[in-house]
């Protein structure tokens, strides 16, 4: 698998996991848990939370 398909996959996962329970410290748990950087983890929560404020404003 490729690096940015991976990328996608957990990014995905993560957004799945924000949407059911949108705490910040979750998500960098659960990046964590993929044995990703602390930085990385951190650019996941960004990217998490800006799409799924994205999501949000499609649905309403």
């Amino acid at each position: 698998m490729k690096s940015d398909e991976k990328r996608s996959h957990r990014l995905n996962y993560l957004l799945k996991c924000y949407l059911s329970n949108p705490e910040e410290t979750e998500i960098y748990r659960r990046a964590k848990q993929m044995g990703v950087t602390d930085s990385t983890a951190k650019d996941y929560i960004r990217t998490v939370i800006i799409q799924a404020q994205k999501t949000h404003r499609k649905n309403f």
